[in-house]
């Protein structure tokens, strides 16, 4: 059922992308194009009923950032998250980092509608990925884009709940925190946010220019406008002078950071063992990702010299069997390639096998800023130095 359910997502995906041709193709576009006019009335009716305060934001006396998107995956969102919160951290904030954990599976006894009725004034607790101290919780059960959060960043909170106000106030009265990250939060309106930084991914600033469910856009490009800060992601040291004057058509005044992923070394999915980027210079290898821009990871490592002599995609945020990951390795053993390179966040979704017939590595990366030196460290300090209290 998941295998089938995954292969659909994927026939959807190249739908929407135009890599899928014929008339039944053809013809789901057309479909899923008219329901993007329903789907546009729908987003921007629920935008003017939290505007003019039909719908209610709640206040949770905590300084409140969200960090999002107007497309569905791929701006490389959970590397900008991990480096805010680090520079928070360090500029003296107590940070807790909300997600929904997107495809996360809560393991805990689900009550009975007996017990719902009964105990309907006392919810179930959000999951605690991490209290700051340990990690609590694994990739499955806290989602692996928290999990890798929670894994990478010590002293920093990870909540999740697809409620991100009940999570909010349980990571402020169960873990003293003073400042929220909204991770993947510019939609969501039901928390009142100080700030919204908004990521652009220079690839494919906005998708494919349709709104969901014929492209990938979540609101359209004016929308943009509810920014306080734009990053745009992904730069390769070419002018974004075009993507820059057509932001500036729908938003005037907020400050413009240009930054890029940078690869730092190669991890061992499963062992305490790092290797330099040199070590793939003039390597074949094979690449192995589940993430929403495969080509983008792919074209990262052909710079770094390798030759990609084998790859395979999988649907976004897909967790691996053991039979999908032998499978694989015996395709490359039947190659002869020296290594594979995953993503971090593919590497959490691993199920552990032992011995590997070839050794498999992800390519940990962090965000680099390449302009805005000075916008990014006020930006810092303008959160660092924002009171407290009644300020969301």
């Amino acid at each position: 059922m998941r295998r089938w359910l995954d292969d659909l997502e994927q026939y959807a995906i190249e739908v929407i992308l135009n890599k899928r041709h014929g008339f039944r193709a053809s013809l789901l576009r057309v479909i899923l194009r008219a329901l993007s006019f329903i789907y546009l009335a729908i987003v921007q009716a629920r935008l003017y009923l939290y505007r003019n305060r039909i719908l209610k934001e709640h206040q949770l006396g905590c300084l409140v950032i969200s960090i999002g998107n107007l497309t569905v995956g791929g701006t490389g969102k959970t590397p900008v998250v991990e480096k805010f919160a680090r520079a928070l951290q360090r500029g003296g904030r107590k940070v807790a980092i909300l997600s929904r954990g997107y495809k996360s599976v809560d393991r805990r006894r689900k009550k009975s509608w007996l017990e719902r009725l009964i105990d309907q004034n006392t919810p179930d607790l959000p999951r605690v990925v991490s209290d700051g101290k340990n990690v609590l919780l694994d990739s499955a059960t806290a989602g692996d884009e928290p999990f890798m959060l929670a894994s990478n960043l010590r002293g920093v909170a990870v909540v999740v709940d697809k409620d991100r106000v009940k999570g909010g106030l349980h990571a402020i009265k169960a873990l003293d925190v003073d400042t929220l990250l909204l991770d993947d939060g510019l939609q969501y309106l039901h928390l009142k946010h100080r700030l919204d930084i908004v990521l652009v991914d220079r690839q494919a600033p906005f998708g494919n220019e349709h709104l969901l469910p014929r492209g990938t856009l979540r609101e359209p490009p004016r929308n943009i406008r509810r920014a306080s800060y734009i990053l745009i992601t992904k730069c390769n040291g070419e002018s974004n002078d075009a993507l820059i004057q057509r932001i500036r058509r729908y938003n005037r005044t907020a400050e413009i950071i240009e930054c890029a992923h940078r690869p730092l070394y190669l991890q061992h999915v499963y062992r305490d063992e790092r290797l330099p980027l040199d070590y793939l210079q003039d390597l074949y290898i094979a690449s192995l990702c589940g993430i929403a821009a495969p080509e983008s990871f792919e074209s990262g490592l052909r710079s770094l010299g390798a030759k990609i002599e084998l790859s395979r995609h999988f649907a976004d945020h897909h967790r691996y069997t053991e039979k999908e990951l032998q499978t694989f390795l015996q395709r490359c053993v039947k190659r002869d390639v020296h290594a594979i390179i995953t993503t971090e966040k593919d590497a959490v979704r691993f199920p552990k096998i032992d011995p590997l017939p070839v050794p498999i590595y992800y390519l940990r990366v962090e965000i680099e800023i390449l302009t805005g030196h000075e916008t990014w460290d006020h930006c810092v300090q303008r959160i660092c130095h924002l009171p407290t209290v009644g300020v969301s």
